[in-house]
């Protein structure tokens, strides 16, 4: 199984962008890929059939992330874009539909939909099925034909197997947390599809919708305290992707002791960040969820 960060799949991008010698003689396909979570599924299987450039930087903010005009211009002569949609990429939609002429695929087509349960995005779709290594699957399923098409002969199949180990693992691990524990408090609403496929709770969010970009009131604030301090949970999850600031400021006001945990949800990391690829960013949070909900 070819295992590349998408650290590595980032510097192929710039080096394209570059004009260097060696990648502007290339003849093999351009697959763009926004996301750096998708970027390094897309890299895995593809291997060197293909050049893929991934959009999105290391720990940054899918729902925020802009692009330069370089890269907007090379995204317009892909032969396959990778998108998530479901409304993650906000910042980039413009580029997206400029891209008209260019085949898409996009990722949440591909999945059965959850929609948010409540907060300022209650009734629209939850973008965040990676949480999910089921619609992850899903997700592969459908890409490897659009990838054959694309003449990339054998997309890897063991990279596919890895996914399902990664699943097993998940439910082995949640499957010790107590019944009593099994609750999610989160900076935003990011856990929707993990909760659904491992049988947690989602009490809440600090930021009452599907994007960062949304702020809490005081009210929302409140609210949350009195669940948190009614549920009794150990932990909340800070997603590295974004300021832990008002997760232990809620911690301060619950009248329990509550540990502030940081997660890798939104956005891969460095080579040495913690979370350089898919599979390990959610082995990472997986153990953290486990350790921080059954302290």
């Amino acid at each position: 199984m070819r295992i590349r960060s998408s650290v590595a799949l980032g510097v192929a991008g710039l080096l394209a962008l570059s004009g260097c010698g060696a990648v502007a003689g290339d003849d093999r396909p351009l697959v763009v890929v926004t996301t750096n979570i998708l970027g390094d599924v897309v890299g895995e299987l593809v291997g060197d059939q293909a050049e893929v450039m991934t959009l999105m930087r290391p720990n940054a903010d899918p729902h925020s992330f802009e692009i330069s005009a370089q890269e907007a211009a090379r995204l317009r002569s892909a032969d396959l874009l990778v998108s998530n949609g479901l409304g993650l990429e906000e910042g980039l939609q413009q580029h997206l539909d400029a891209a008209d002429d260019v085949e898409q695929f996009v990722a949440g087509d591909a999945i059965e939909v959850l929609d948010y349960a409540e907060g300022d995005a209650a009734g629209q779709p939850d973008s965040h099925f990676w949480t999910d290594p089921q619609r992850m699957l899903d997700v592969v399923d459908a890409l490897v034909p659009v990838l054959q098409d694309l003449g990339i002969a054998d997309p890897d199949p063991q990279y596919r197997a890895a996914i399902e180990q990664l699943d097993a693992e998940m439910t082995e691990a949640f499957a010790g947390i107590p019944d009593d524990r099994r609750a999610l408090v989160t900076n935003h609403h990011v856990f929707g599809y993990l909760a659904q496929r491992f049988d947690f709770d989602v009490i809440g969010a600090i930021i009452p919708g599907g994007t960062t970009l949304a702020a809490p009131s005081a009210s929302d604030l409140a609210s949350l305290v009195g669940a948190v301090e009614e549920a009794g949970v150990p932990a909340i999850f800070a997603e590295s992707s974004s300021p832990d600031r008002l997760a232990r400021a809620l911690a301060e006001e619950a009248d329990v002791h509550v540990e502030v945990v940081e997660l890798f949800t939104e956005s891969l990391t460095e080579a040495d960040g913690g979370a350089p690829d898919y599979l390990t960013m959610m082995r990472v949070n997986t153990e953290r969820i486990t350790t921080g909900l059954s302290s």
